[in-house]
C-alpha cells in the first residue's frame, strides 16, 4: 500500500541570495524548500523516507509524541537509512501544534543544506482563522558569492556555536506576503536553524502569541521580545490591518539593530475580522505530573571532562569533543550509544534539575515526551509545556514530567555544534 506522503531527500540548486544559484544544497523537494506537513491530530498518517543523497540520512520529528521506534535517531531507534533506500514512518500525534522535522544522522551537514522543514498537526476543533501561514525561520552560511563557506568553526562550536550569514523565512531573504486586510492569520514561527538563539518582535496590526512549542497559553501574550531557541516554536494570531498602506513587520534584535526578517502587506477591502472571534486553543492530553511524589534527577550540562576523540560514524563526527552532560561526552548516532543517562519508570512522575555550568546558552530538547516547566535560580519562567527549554549561561532550572512513553529517547543541546561535539545522551522509560 501506498504511503500517504512521501519525502525524498536529494541535492539541489536553488537561489537565496539576489543573481546567484547555491550549489550543494539538499531538500526533501527536488525544486525548492522542504514542504510543509500536515497531519490531523489523533490520525495516523505514513511518510516514506526517500534517501536519494550519496549519505546515510533518517528524519526526527521534533516534539511529536509518538511511538519511539519512529522518533527517527540512528541505532537508537532505527537503522540510518543508506543511500538509495527508503524507510516508511507511521506517525499518530496526540497533540496539537506546530512541530518541525529534519534530519539526526550528519545532522550538522544536512541541516545547514536545508533539511529542515516545518510540520503542522491541525486540531480536530478549527480555531477559525482565515489563513494559516508557517514561516521557517533559519540562516544559511553563505559567501557573497552564494556558495556555501565553512558549516562551522571548532572555537565557535566551543562556545555559543557558528552563526550562519543569510537570514530566511521560508528559503527567502526579507520575504513579502500579500495577506487579506482585516483577516485572521495563524502566523506559526519555527526557528529550524542550527545556531541562533534570537529575540522577535511583531510590528504593526494587532496580535497575540496564543501557543509556545505547540502548547496553547493560558493567557495570550504581547508579540515582542519573544525569545526563540532553536528547535523552539511561537504561534502568532494576527488581525491583519485594514488599509494597504500598514505593513505588519517580524524583526530580528541584532547588536546593528532590528533585522526585518519578513513583512506583511494587507491588500483589498477589510473583512472586519476580530481576534475575539477566535476560539481558544485547546491544551493537548499531556499528563500532569504528581509533584508531591515526583523523583527528582540532576542533569549537569558542561565541557567535556576528557575531550577524547569522538568515534567515527557513517553519521558523521565534527571531529571535536567539547561538551558533556553529566561529566560525560555523548554520542547518540553510533552503533551501541552506551548507558542512559537516567532510567525512568512508566506513568512515574519526575522533576529534572538542569544545571548548566557553562557560560553559553542551550536549548535543551527530549524526543518523546512534553515536560512542563517549574522554576529558575535566575529568572521567572512561566508554566509553559514544551519540549525544548533555553537553559541560560549558567542557570539551574527545574522541569517536570510524566514519563508515559517507553522507550529510548534522545535528550540534547539543540545548537546542533554542542549537540555532535558531545552535548547529548539519552533517557530510558522501562515500559
Amino acid at each position: 500500500m501506498a504511503a500517504d506522503l512521501t519525502l525524498t531527500a536529494s541535492m539541489l540548486r536553488h537561489s537565496i541570495l539576489p543573481d546567484t544559484v547555491t550549489d550543494g544544497m539538499m531538500s526533501f523537494n527536488a525544486g525548492g524548500p522542504p514542504p510543509v506537513l500536515r497531519l490531523r491530530q489523533g490520525k495516523q498518517c505514513s511518510i516514506d523516507v526517500v534517501n536519494n543523497l550519496d549519505e546515510a540520512t533518517v528524519v526526527h520529528w521534533h516534539g511529536l509524541r509518538i511511538a519511539n521506534a519512529m522518533d527517527g535517531v540512528p541505532y537508537l531507534t532505527q537503522p540510518p537509512i543508506a543511500p538509495g533506500q527508503s524507510f516508511r514512518y507511521t506517525l499518530t500525534s496526540l497533540d496539537a501544534g506546530t512541530y518541525w522535522y529534519h534530519p539526526h544522522c550528519n545532522t550538522l551537514e544536512q541541516m545547514a543544506r536545508g533539511l529542515t522543514g516545518v510540520l503542522v498537526v491541525e486540531d480536530e476543533k478549527d480555531p477559525g482563522f482565515d489563513q494559516d501561514l508557517p514561516l521557517n525561520i533559519r540562516d544559511f552560511r553563505l559567501g557573497g558569492d552564494g556558495q556555501f563557506i565553512d558549516l562551522f568553526r571548532a572555537r565557535n562550536a566551543a562556545r555559543g556555536g557558528t552563526l550562519g550569514t543569510v537570514a530566511t523565512v521560508n528559503w527567502e531573504v526579507a520575504p513579502v506576503y500579500d495577506l487579506p486586510a482585516g483577516s485572521l492569520v495563524r502566523l506559526r514561527l519555527a526557528v529550524t536553524d542550527v545556531t541562533r538563539v534570537g529575540t522577535y518582535d511583531l510590528k504593526g496590526g494587532a496580535a497575540q502569541v496564543i501557543a509556545i512549542d505547540a502548547n496553547p497559553l493560558a493567557q495570550p501574550i504581547a508579540p515582542e521580545g519573544i525569545v526563540i531557541a532553536p528547535g523552539q516554536r511561537a504561534d502568532i494570531a494576527l488581525r491583519v490591518p485594514d488599509s494597504e498602506g500598514e505593513i505588519v513587520s517580524l524583526t530580528l534584535r541584532t547588536p546593528q539593530g532590528p533585522r526585518t526578517l519578513v513583512r506583511f502587506r494587507p491588500f483589498s477591502r477589510s473583512a472586519g475580522r476580530k481576534l475575539e472571534e477566535l476560539h481558544p486553543l485547546r491544551p493537548n492530553p499531556v499528563p500532569e505530573p504528581d509533584l508531591a511524589n515526583a523523583e527528582t534527577i540532576d542533569f549537569v550540562f558542561g565541557w567535556s571532562p576528557g575531550g577524547d576523540a569522538p568515534v567515527s560514524s557513517i553519521c558523521g563526527t565534527l571531529g571535536y569533543t567539547f561538551w558533556s552532560i553529566n561529566r560525560t561526552a555523548g554520542q547518540t548516532d553510533i552503533p551501541g550509544p552506551g548507558d542512559p543517562l537516567a532510567v525512568l519508570k512508566q506513568g512515574k512522575s519526575y522533576i529534572l534539575r538542569l544545571r548548566n555550568e557553562t557560560p553559553n546558552d542551550h536549548p535543551i530538547h527530549l524526543h518523546g515526551m512534553s515536560f512542563s516547566l517549574l522554576r529558575s535560580d535566575k529568572r521567572a519562567v512561566a508554566p509553559l509545556l514544551t519540549d525544548t527549554a533555553l537553559l541560560q549561561s549558567q542557570e539551574t532550572m527545574e522541569v517536570a514530567l510524566v514519563a508515559d512513553n517507553p522507550g529510548d529517547w534522545a535528550f540534547h543541546c539543540h545548537v546542533i555544534e554542542h549537540q555532535k561535539t558531545g552535548l547529548t545522551g539519552y533517557l530510558r522509560v522501562d515500559a
